[in-house]
């Protein structure tokens, strides 16, 4: 939908009072945002289909983003119709990688993901999804081969490798995760963080979200030692570092799937193949540090 036609249908929506202010709002790689300001407050109205490519549906991440609030860790969701979500804006700082590693943002981090995995469940309403970062791997390599994609051969033994990282990873627990630990996830309004964009929430393995945020981050081993003690509240342990090295490999080899696919599928203006890239290097220098280990 072009941009015209995206403000005017946001200018319809029943709930504004007032003549309104739209502007668009940058960042997103998966959704079109913009604030809008009415009378009362500023919002964020956050546009888009499902895109079963990604495993992303409305449905759910209505249904996360609502537990979500209810739990105390994200903006309150205003008013929804499909392929639109209106929510409170919040007046912070999005977070960076630079700001995560250091120990006072990653000390608040920290507790902010164990009540995601922990208290979000209790205010879920209606079906909510599973997100299974294996399946989605050999699900990312089979659409690249029907999109007769240059990275279809690369895709498929890169599945291969997410196959062995699957019965390495094992034995699971099950929560229910955010799956998208990225800094431009995190707000800072200056008394507290507010995690935020619940497009693929899902029941996962703990292990993906604190891999991921270790991964996408760049924490140093030092920092990710931290990360598990403290998450789990215990002494670290051969066995659960080397479940949990397992699956980081596998949340970068996700987003470097992820991007394939959205070089082929994305209208959203972003360098993917850039991106590609970028997070294929890091995957092989994590799984080559994995399989030293």
């Amino acid at each position: 939908m072009a941009k015209v036609e995206l403000e005017s249908r946001i200018k319809n929506l029943p709930l504004w009072q007032g003549d309104i202010q739209i502007a668009p709002l940058g960042g997103g790689i998966t959704n079109v945002n913009f604030t809008v300001l009415d009378r009362r407050r500023k919002y964020v109205v956050r546009v888009g289909q499902d895109i079963p490519q990604h495993h992303v549906m409305r449905f759910n991440e209505l249904s996360a983003s609502r537990a979500a609030h209810a739990a105390g860790l994200s903006p309150a969701v205003v008013y929804a119709e499909p392929g639109i979500m209106v929510l409170d804006f919040i007046d912070g700082e999005t977070l960076t990688d630079n700001s995560i590693r250091t120990p006072e943002i990653l000390a608040r981090i920290i507790p902010l993901v164990r009540s995601c995995h922990k208290d979000v469940v209790g205010h879920l309403r209606g079906p909510v999804l599973i997100f299974w970062v294996f399946h989605v791997l050999r699900d990312y390599a089979a659409q690249l081969a029907s999109l007769n994609s240059p990275h279809a051969t690369l895709a498929r033994d890169l599945q291969k490798t997410g196959d062995r990282l699957e019965t390495d990873a094992g034995p699971f627990d099950m929560v229910f995760s955010h799956n998208d630990l990225l800094a431009g996830n995190f707000l800072d309004d200056g008394d507290r963080l507010w995690l935020i964009d619940w497009d693929y929430a899902g029941y996962n393995s703990p292990l993906f979200d604190l891999g991921g945020l270790a991964s996408n981050n760049g924490l140093d081993q030092t920092q990710e030692i931290h990360l598990l003690e403290s998450y789990f509240e215990t002494a670290l342990t051969d066995d659960l570092w080397h479940r949990y090295s397992a699956m980081k490999c596998a949340s970068l080899l996700r987003e470097t799937l992820w991007s394939m696919v959205s070089e082929h599928i994305s209208a959203i203006e972003f360098d993917y193949a850039a991106y590609t890239a970028e997070n294929l290097q890091r995957f092989r220098e994590s799984y080559d540090l994995y399989l030293q280990s």
